[in-house]
């Protein structure tokens, strides 16, 4: 198993080294517009822990992980008249995941639309932006 890396942008983020565009904060995770969105109001759900994969995070923290992931992917649909919601969590490189710290992606989906392809293109900014607002309104 690989330690965890302290050094990885999830962790920077949060510690405020690098800049998100926040919808929901607290005591357990963060919440954050993905700045390469495959779908309008495309969001990470990252836990506070230091956790490279979801087999790594203590027992003790899934739940209430989870119960924000619940809340947060809510107030995605809601915001964004969403028809359905897909939810992915990858662990590890053979099962697809690049940045190593836990994360949940909240993708907001629309009967006929298919998912983007992760191209790497950034999102602009006053788009996650406005996106975030609307999120954090339907909280």
């Amino acid at each position: 198993m690989t330690a965890y890396d302290t050094n990885n942008v999830f962790a920077k983020i949060l510690r405020g080294e690098i800049p998100s565009t926040k919808v929901y904060e607290d005591d357990v995770v963060l919440a954050f517009m993905d700045v390469m969105p495959q779908t309008e109001g495309h969001v990470l759900v990252i836990p506070k822990v230091a956790a490279r994969t979801l087999l790594d995070m203590p027992p003790h923290s899934t739940g209430p992980f989870f119960e924000r992931v619940q809340l947060v992917a809510a107030a995605v649909c809601k915001a964004m008249k969403a028809d359905g919601l897909t939810l992915r969590q990858h662990n590890e490189p053979a099962g697809g995941q690049i940045v190593f710290h836990m994360h949940m992606h909240v993708l907001p989906r629309w009967d006929g639309v298919e998912l983007r392809p992760h191209t790497g293109k950034m999102e602009k900014p006053e788009v996650l932006a406005d996106y975030a607002e609307r999120i954090r309104a339907a909280f």
